[in-house]
């Protein structure tokens, strides 16, 4: 078992799902209850890692943080570090790639509170910031710990993205899918399944911990005490 692949793997994931959990929240609340006719944009925007494939999104992502372009200038200049082919990059790369995973259930789950509740609070006097830590956000938690699972599952299992950004580079860039295809390679076909039903293994935990989440979540709205 290849475990400096499978620790950089979940070293980015969680470093990925932390930055989303920051940023993520904000953006779904932003696209579930502003009233701009133009945010469809946004989410369109926010959306297009889903469509795009991961080669190409990858490409453009190796663009913009190469040592020829803006991003990568201020970050020799500034940290004396490259972005390309670095851990720093995979993670930059991973952010963007793995967005819609995290805002789309945080924005649905925000979308579907109601309105008449934080109505009620700002009548009673409650401030936009007090209605979203005691009112909106825990009735949200669901689509949010759905969002920090998702996201932290979909990059442990990233190929083309990381691979154009980071490469193959042991140990700093090689993450579990890419030690998995190197495997293959070279015929260890015994090592690959071990690896892979490993990934599977995980992925089916992630799957039943969100569906039973949101089960459990969907059962406790809809209880007697809650009518």
């Amino acid at each position: 078992m290849n475990w400096p692949a499978i620790l950089l793997s979940i070293r980015l994931a969680a470093s990925v799902c932390a930055v989303l959990l920051v940023i993520g929240i904000p953006i779904s609340y932003w696209i579930a209850f502003s009233p701009r006719r133009w945010k469809f944009l946004v989410e369109a925007v926010v959306a297009l890692p889903l469509v795009l494939p991961p080669t190409v999104l990858g490409y453009y992502m190796l663009v913009a943080l190469g040592p020829r372009s803006p991003l990568g200038r201020a970050a020799e200049s500034v940290f004396s570090a490259r972005l390309a082919f670095s851990f720093s990059g995979l993670v930059i790369a991973s952010l963007l790639y793995s967005l819609p995973f995290a805002v789309q259930p945080m924005a649905n789950a925000f979308g579907s509170i109601d309105r008449k509740l934080l109505d009620a609070a700002a009548v009673l006097g409650a401030s936009r910031w007090r209605r979203f830590r005691t009112i909106t956000l825990p009735l949200a938690k669901a689509g949010v710990i759905t969002g920090a699972v998702l996201s932290f599952a979909h990059t442990i299992g990233e190929f083309g993205v990381v691979l154009m950004v980071g490469g193959n580079i042991p140990g700093v860039t090689q993450t579990i899918s890419i030690a998995i295809y190197d495997e293959v390679q070279a015929l260890d076909y015994v090592m690959a399944a071990r690896t892979s039903a490993l990934l599977l293994v995980f992925s089916f935990i992630t799957l039943a911990l969100v569906y039973g989440l949101n089960r459990r979540s969907s059962i406790w709205w809809s209880s007697p005490r809650n009518a």
